[in-house]
């Protein structure tokens, strides 16, 4: 099943300027990974040593944070809509 994600600006780099990316994944963990094999280097961005989702970075399925879902282990669909939002700060 292919599920769009959209990539925020900061990790476009990664994805060769691409805003909008597909990949396949049962659930948020296959899906990272799966794009790590389109593009290289995108899951070292998202997933810390641990194996978390960095603090720094929410991931979102059909609007929803999956920090308070499942987290990685949260079920994907084909018609989900995948947002990456990395945390900004300045001041």
């Amino acid at each position: 099943m292919s599920i769009k994600i959209k990539i925020p600006t900061p990790l476009r780099e990664f994805t060769n300027g691409e805003s909008t990316v597909v990949a396949n994944g049962e659930n948020i963990k296959d899906l990272i990974i799966n794009m790590d094999k389109s593009y290289s280097g995108i899951y070292d961005r998202l997933i810390d040593s641990k194996g978390d989702i960095f603090g720094f970075v929410n991931i979102y399925v059909n609007g929803e944070d999956v920090k308070y879902l499942e987290g990685l282990g949260t079920k994907l669909s084909s018609n989900d809509e995948i947002t990456i939002v990395p945390a900004v700060a300045g001041g």
